[in-house]
């Protein structure tokens, strides 16, 4: 039977990180929950994300300048499996759903990978910073065409977007607060990628190759009258916006549903949670909270939702994203932190699985939840993982079945028990179990490395291992 702190310990890695070997988990229980979940959200105490990151650019050359999509789609996931600093990591990737920006208009995955860097860097402060620093971000000027905002030709994209996917969500606020709130931010716009040309913004590809973009105000482009927004009036700048947003009940309802949906279970779309109340509203509750009573600290509302029994209590009620399955399957099977070439494969199988990293469907993000799952999905899910599990070579999957033999099982059962405690602790039906306790009896040494294999094999083919 696994150490009662085991499966706890597994399930906060999954959620706060891309899971953790055995070792690890050990490691981690005997420092306790609470010091643990003090380490993870102090990423910057930690050593460097990647020993060293240079190293990538021998294998994939393509990284130096990142402008081709596989390249820095390769760079991304080996980000993921290798950091040294999960949660930093996991909160690039929620923060990159929830503000999706996407190589297909913007063409150069170079700036998505800054702006993720961004939310490596700030994605545990304040809310507030962070929509600032993402209104300066240029990837989402371009991605969001306010570099197209002007003080005589409003554009509303950013202003929209700003209020319906990034803070408060539809029903909250007014067309006119749309408009008011894109005025307040004409002359946010960015360099390089800009010609100015009738101060109308073009991607800078010739004659010196693409440069790389930064923000620029542009004072005498600002519309500096008076707006009249969410029933405040002022000669507001974009700051202003963000400060008034930022104090609305909306706004840390909204947040609150994102982090419950992305950390603790599977919730309804974004585009539901206008008419469908949250599965859990005192856990909700709670989150919202915390955001009014931290002055909108990311840091200390994770704090609350990883120590919260509604957190603990939610172990294998989310489907995992292409994402953490890939990363974290990965981990867990053991790879080599040395660059492969082969890597780019990791990166084109979350797409195979429905998420290409840097490249979100639309700026709504993905879908998560059930839509992660469809016949042709699961089976590149499934065949994934397999692939990954017997490959014996591989020093995770020696690891475990070193352990599994340590303990000496004596029977189908105890084997079945061990791999499932192993590989998790993953919790499996009854049905499943029977089949697995089957495999486990065939004929042949209850501990050989091919029955051991084939249990591993069937184990991450089961429902319960697509669950985080």
């Amino acid at each position: 039977m696994p150490d009662s702190n085991i499966p706890l310990m597994a399930h906060l890695m999954r959620r706060a990180g891309f899971g953790a070997t055995r070792d690890e988990l050990e490691r981690y229980v005997a420092k306790g929950y609470e010091a643990t979940v003090e380490e993870l959200l102090h990423p910057e105490n930690a050593p460097p994300a990647l020993d060293d990151e240079d190293l990538l650019g021998r294998y994939h050359a393509g990284i130096y300048s990142l402008m081709l999509l596989p390249s820095a789609q390769t760079y991304y996931i080996h980000r993921m499996i290798h950091t040294r600093r999960p949660l930093e990591e996991k909160l690039g990737l929620f923060w990159h759903g929830v503000f999706a920006t996407g190589y297909t208009k913007l063409n150069q995955p170079k700036q998505i990978l800054r702006q993720i860097d961004m939310f490596r860097r700030h994605g545990l402060g304040s809310f507030r910073g962070l929509l600032i620093d993402l209104a300066k971000d240029p990837a989402m000027i371009f991605w969001l065409d306010n570099k197209d905002n002007h003080r005589y030709e409003p554009n509303e994209n950013w202003g929209r977007e700003l209020l319906e996917l990034f803070s408060m969500g539809v029903g909250n606020y007014t067309e006119q607060d749309v408009f008011e709130a894109s005025r307040a931010f004409t002359g946010w716009t960015m360099r390089n990628a800009n010609l100015h040309t009738a101060r109308v913004a073009q991607d800078s590809v010739e004659p010196y190759a693409r440069l790389d973009w930064q923000f620029e105000y542009m004072e005498d482009d600002h519309d500096d009258t008076d707006k009249t927004f969410l029933g405040h009036t002022g000669n507001f700048n974009g700051d202003d916006i963000v400060d008034i947003v930022c104090r609305q009940e909306a706004t840390a309802r909204f947040l609150a549903r994102h982090l419950y949906n992305f950390f603790v279970a599977d919730e309804p779309q974004v585009p539901a949670w206008e008419t469908v109340p949250p599965r859990d509203p005192q856990a909700v509750r709670a989150l919202m909270d915390e955001y009014f009573r931290s002055n909108y600290d990311i840091r200390c509302i994770l704090r609350v939702l990883f120590n919260s029994d509604f957190f603990k209590e939610a172990a294998f009620q989310k489907i995992k994203s292409p994402a953490e399955l890939v990363a974290g399957t990965v981990r867990m099977a053991g790879t080599n932190p040395i660059p492969q070439v082969d890597d780019v494969a990791l990166a084109g199988a979350t797409g195979d699985m429905g998420q290409d990293l840097l490249d979100p469907p639309s700026v709504e993000g993905w879908h998560t939840g059930v839509e992660w799952l469809n016949t042709g999905s699961l089976v590149s899910r499934i065949n994934f993982a397999s692939k990954q599990f017997a490959d014996v070579e591989k020093p995770g999957v020696r690891a475990i079945i070193e352990r599994i033999r340590a303990a000496k099982p004596s029977s189908p059962e105890e084997l079945v028990e061990l791999c499932l405690d192993h590989m998790g602790p993953v919790f499996v039906n009854d049905d499943t179990r029977g089949e697995m306790i089957k495999q486990a009896g065939a004929p042949g040494p209850l501990d050989s490395t091919e029955k051991i294999v084939s249990l591993f094999q069937l184990i991450v083919a089961a429902r319960e291992f697509q669950l985080a």
